[in-house]
This record gives C-alpha cells, structure tokens and sequence, in this order.
C-alpha cells in the first residue's frame, strides 16, 4: 500500500511539473494570447471549454488561447495575480497585458476583444 501512495504521489508532481514547464512561453511571443486560468472541476470554467474550443477554431494561427489549470499549477495563479477562477487575462503582440476578466466570459466579448486586439 505504501509503494502504491509514493507512485500516486510521484505521478503527481510529475504531472504538475509538465504543466509549469508548459506555461513558460505564455504569453506566446509575437502572438495576441488569451491565457484562461481555472480548474477542470470548477462550474463556470467548465462552461468556458465550448468557448475556448470555439475561440481556439475561430482564431487559429492569429491569437494563441491557452488554459491553465491552476489547481495543478497553483504557481501560476500567484505569477498572473489572479484573485478568482476562472480568470481571462488577454496580451497584446508585445506580451503587454491589455484586458482582464474575471468569470465566464462568452463567446461574444471573447471574439470582439480578440478582434480588436488583432486589429491593432
């Protein structure tokens, strides 16, 4: 039982590991960047995936949309100061933050800030 715990613990940490490693680059450099901070198991970010999915399609190849999960990188949340999950934080080319939501955010004001940040 005990050797079944440590695994469990190791799959852990190498899982949060792999998603800090992988939140290095963001905002994605040269890139409009959305950057959704939540947690798989909280409500309203549930209710942000079809969106994501949707802003993922819509602006492939023009603006980066990531997702982080704060709750298997919880240093991500003290890095972008976010107070509340989930958190939309948007960044211009330059890597500047530009605009930031807290809660479910639709599709519309998604893609209409998307838009005007890819107009600039």
């Amino acid at each position: 039982m005990k050797i079944m715990t440590f695994l469990f613990i190791v799959m852990v940490s190498c899982a949060s590991i792999v998603s800090a490693a992988s939140t290095q680059d963001v905002p994605v450099k040269d890139m409009v960047t959305v950057v959704d901070l939540g947690a798989k198991t909280c409500i309203p970010c549930k209710m942000m995936v079809p969106v994501l999915d949707a802003m993922e399609k819509k602006y492939q190849g023009k603006a980066a949309i990531v997702f982080i999960d704060v709750r298997e990188a919880p240093e991500q949340a003290a890095k972008f100061g976010i107070r509340a999950i989930p958190t939309q934080l948007f960044f211009d080319k330059a890597g500047k933050e530009v605009y930031r939501h807290e809660g479910f955010l639709d599709e519309k004001p998604f893609a209409e800030m998307l838009d005007k940040l890819l107009a600039n």
